[in-house]
């Protein structure tokens, strides 16, 4: 699928488009993410985007941290779509690398927590205007 800023997805009542920045990190903010393991990382965001029908507009894999443009659809809610990344990656990168286990205590690769923000097509001062401003075109 074409990346379009506009792109909206349509179902029965409704039309859509929750696009999100999110951004997570490893557990002690290890730089660990290069080579294989970031390889690896990518697969499985991709995989997990694809089996989910989510549109992954962009990603990027910092040594120490991941950012993520993604667009969900409304039945899902962010905290369940990170839950899902995260411990789904956690898992099987843990497996699949078990080298990791010298420094990482416990049974996630992920620290608690992450950081959502929504993206919009118009930033929120020109909403609230156009929403104060629904009078005056009527």
């Amino acid at each position: 699928m074409k990346y379009d800023k506009s792109f909206k997805w349509k179902s029965a009542h409704t039309i859509h488009r929750l696009t999100y920045h999110i951004c997570f990190v490893p557990k002690y903010r290890k730089h660990i993410m290069y080579g294989k393991l970031c390889q690896r990382l990518s697969q499985l965001v991709y995989e997990a985007c694809k089996v989910n029908k989510w549109f992954l507009h962009e990603f990027e894999i910092k040594e120490d941290h991941v950012h993520i443009m993604i667009q969900i659809p409304p039945n899902i809610s962010v905290s369940k779509m990170v839950m899902y990344l995260k411990g789904g990656t956690s898992r099987i990168i843990r497996q699949e690398f078990p080298e990791l286990q010298e420094w990482l205590w416990g049974d996630s690769l992920w620290q608690d927590g992450y950081f959502a923000e929504t993206s919009g097509k118009i930033d929120e001062k020109k909403l609230r205007e156009y929403i104060r401003k629904q009078w005056e075109q009527e």
